[in-house]
């Protein structure tokens, strides 16, 4: 028993540690995020026929920007991922559900190491999670990538978008990508084990500056962004 205590309380310090952000930079990990990025973008390629359509789009400067896309799978944020030079890997955040990736340590390792992940508190400490992406935005390089409904779409249709995105950029002079995957649903949808085969694209809007002031209405008009980018493109 004693033995199981430890090794519990061993592992809790663990994910603890992944949980931290900003978290400390470590060579090796940065090594390892490398190579598994050219892995994942090697299967993407390979098992779901992965297109990038409006790379060009991307900004070239330094300026830190967001990607904000739907969600309907586990597969969205390594394909918004893949869709960046290598050399952003390490300044790029993908933002993860805390209460849901930070709770063990197999899934920890994974979205801190692997992901680079920002851990989001989606119940308390919500104020506290958007400051720290207010925090990297204000630094010149960051991508920070969001998905505004907060948890994967059980149908694959656009849920509506939660305030805290518009709450985010109210105060933030900061370039937004409007991105929209498609096919990402029926690759892996929410409560499949493992993904199945099946053509995967992103697509990628002009960057622009949200021209609304209130939290609700710039949550409107990312989603409407999003929306007119699937309609565009041919796709539901």
């Amino acid at each position: 028993m004693m033995r199981v205590a430890t090794t519990v309380a061993l592992e809790r310090r663990a994910v603890d540690r992944l949980r931290r952000f900003p978290r400390e930079t470590r060579p090796f990990e940065h090594a390892v995020r490398i190579g598994l990025a050219l892995l994942i973008r090697a299967l993407l390629r390979v098992y779901c026929r992965f297109e990038i359509v409006g790379e060009e789009n991307l900004p070239n400067d330094n300026k830190s920007f967001v990607l904000v896309a739907n969600h309907t799978s586990h597969l969205d944020s390594v394909c918004l991922l893949a869709a960046l030079p290598l050399r952003k890997l390490h300044r790029a955040f993908p933002v993860a559900a805390e209460d849901y990736f930070f709770c063990s340590l197999a899934r920890g390792w994974f979205a801190a190491v692997a992901m680079n992940a920002l851990p989001f508190a989606r119940q308390l400490r919500v104020r506290e999670s958007l400051a720290i992406c207010a925090q990297l935005l204000q630094k010149p390089g960051n991508v920070l990538i969001i998905f505004p409904e907060g948890t994967r779409s059980r149908s694959g249709r656009l849920q509506p978008f939660k305030p805290g995105i518009g709450a985010l950029l109210a105060e933030q002079e900061v370039q937004v990508l409007p991105c929209y995957l498609d096919g990402a649903f029926r690759a892996w949808p929410k409560g499949q084990r493992l993904p199945r085969p099946h053509k995967v694209r992103l697509f990628i809007g002009a960057s622009f500056c949200c021209t609304e002031e209130a939290a609700g209405p710039i949550a409107r008009e990312l989603q409407r962004a999003v929306q007119e980018l699937a309609v565009e493109n041919g796709s539901r």
